[in-house]
């Protein structure tokens, strides 16, 4: 007899995410949200509030990760929604304001890695930051994450990788807010060293795939069970980098492009030469993110988060002007009727107001 599972049902897991997962991220969101009103400095305050209010459902999409079979589902919302407020908050902390200096980026951006090791000291985040006064809010985040991995029975065999992922991202955001003059050569110089490992994408998709927390959600979802081999975390790592990750970070730049290009904003799905070619590529990241999958214990659980990207992505509104909708209409086409599925769900949750 067979039975329902989140292994082999793409629709229990999407069910099961909307009901179970989206309330006790809203939860903890809130609970976040409660402790950035009390951040002394009201720009910080601004800021934490800001990402937490905007960026929401950034959190909701990582918790995809709470359904990873034999993870425990409290513990990863605990952990991923506490991870991407560091994110976001970061995020906004290099973007929204005056500063465009290169060490203060970096001293900030420690917080992704520290948060990654529970036997790491706090360094002081806000050193050569204008604004520092958070009430030991970024202190807080930073705890949450390190309390959740202390305990998982396969964390060292992750740690590696994790960090070496938390310090891919945490250069790519260091570098791409710099000022306009510097910053495409700094990245270009630093991408170029690690680009020789991954002839098969663009520079600028590999810079998209380093932006992706996916992966760093993927691996300590996996670290809930005894006994993750080295071979297992390897296979998950070449699925989710650059593959998952790129699609991911290039259909979040997909839907911003025209606004990016409006306000000179840095967006990695501009230097596509053509619409030709950007159709193309992202088809082919596409096959190749679910491709890779079915080498992946649960294949079903990550065809799901791959399809989910696509619909929760494509279904966004701003794909419903002119530039963007043919290629959306194409990327759906191309996935298959699972995907449009999901797309249609995705509809539904935005139109109720839960998305």
């Amino acid at each position: 007899m067979s039975y329902v599972t989140k292994e082999n049902s793409k629709f229990f897991i999407i069910l099961n995410f909307v009901k179970e997962v989206f309330p006790q991220v809203k939860k903890e969101l809130r609970f976040w949200r409660l402790r950035a009103k009390k951040v002394p400095d009201l720009v910080l305050s601004k800021q934490a509030l800001d990402s937490l209010q905007r960026k929401a459902f950034h959190c909701l999409g990582g918790c995809i990760f709470a359904l990873y079979p034999r993870a425990d589902r409290d513990a990863m919302i605990e952990f991923i929604v506490a991870y991407q407020t560091i994110s976001d908050y970061l995020d906004n902390l290099v973007d929204a304001t005056q500063v465009q200096d290169e060490e203060a980026f970096t001293q900030l951006h420690r917080a992704m890695n520290e948060a990654l090791d529970p036997e790491a000291k706090h360094s002081y985040y806000y050193a050569k930051y204008p604004q520092r006064e958070d009430g030991g809010y970024l202190d807080q985040l930073v705890s949450t994450c390190q309390a959740n991995l202390q305990s998982l029975p396969s964390y060292p065999v992750v740690k590696a990788e994790l960090s070496w992922l938390a310090s891919l991202y945490s250069s790519l955001q260091t570098y791409k807010h710099l000022n306009l003059e510097v910053r495409e050569e700094k990245m270009l110089s630093w991408l170029s060293q690690n680009q020789v490992n991954y002839p098969e994408v663009s520079i600028w998709e590999l810079a998209a795939a380093t932006g992706s927390t996916l992966g760093i959600y993927c691996l300590v979802a996996a670290a809930h069970r005894p006994g993750l081999t080295a071979e297992e975390v390897e296979q998950i790592k070449q699925a989710y980098f650059p593959w998952i990750s790129a699609l991911h970070i290039l259909l979040d730049y997909y839907i911003d492009l025209v606004e990016d290009r409006e306000t000179k904003q840095l967006n990695f799905v501009q230097y596509y030469t053509n619409i030709s070619e950007r159709e193309e590529r992202l088809g082919l990241i596409l096959r190749e993110s679910l491709e890779r999958t079915q080498h992946l214990g649960y294949p079903k659980f990550h065809q799901t988060v791959v399809e989910g990207l696509l619909a929760m992505y494509l279904s966004d509104p701003k794909t419903k002007i002119e530039e963007l909708s043919g290629g959306a209409r194409a990327l759906l086409l191309s996935g298959g009727i699972e995907i449009r599925i999901l797309y249609g769900m995705c509809m539904l949750l935005r139109k109720k107001g839960i998305l």
